[in-house]
């Protein structure tokens, strides 16, 4: 089974110093259709990421501005 940190490392590529519980994206992977998952996490003490990966594909996204 999956853990909110190790979601949030997934996406991140490193560990987080803290994650919330994983819930439902309420939306479609832009990829393959499937359904999406969502946690929000804590990369560093300053900064609060959503993170977006499909349950189905390797698709993932977070919410930071580029």
């Amino acid at each position: 089974m999956v853990t909110p940190e190790t979601l949030a490392e997934l996406v991140e590529g490193e560990r987080p110093m803290d994650a919330e519980p994983i819930q439902d994206a309420d939306f479609e992977c832009p990829d393959c259709g499937e359904n999406v998952i969502q946690v929000g996490y804590m990369p560093s003490v300053t900064e609060f990421v959503t993170a977006y990966k499909c349950q189905e594909c390797d698709w993932a996204d977070d919410d930071r501005d580029e």
